[in-house]
């Protein structure tokens, strides 16, 4: 399921936990950020437990969306998917970059570097 984020308080509640989040920063007028959408859309509905999903409408919700930019460090783009791990961005993107593969991609190498951390031996 995909979180609409309309304040900061949604922003708050959907950076809190454990479990990656990807936020899709989308232009309700721009066809580059639909077709970037749809992919978004697929993405989350064919892996529903990978990660939280929201986003937010950057034209509706501009204070919220130039608010994501200044807190999690990256400069604003739309469309734009940031990935979120951990209290850190760990990978984005915008425009034409954002595909159902370069997701996948992003979330295994969250899902690489969880298992790394886990296989290490103890001191």
């Amino acid at each position: 399921m995909i979180v609409p984020l309309r304040t900061e308080a949604d922003l708050d509640r959907m950076l809190t936990g454990s479990q990656p989040v990807l936020i899709f920063k989308h232009s309700t007028r721009c066809p580059i950020s639909a077709a970037a959408y749809r992919a978004f859309r697929r993405f989350a509905a064919s892996r529903p437990g990978a990660a939280r999903f929201g986003v937010v409408h950057v034209i509706e919700q501009r204070a919220l969306s130039d608010a994501i930019a200044r807190r999690l460090g990256v400069q604003h783009a739309s469309p734009q998917v940031l990935l979120w791990h951990r209290g850190t961005v760990r990978w984005h993107a915008s425009h034409g970059a954002i595909h159902e593969a370069a997701l996948a991609a992003a979330l295994a190498g969250i899902t690489a570097a969880e298992r790394r951390g886990r296989a290490r031996p103890r001191p």
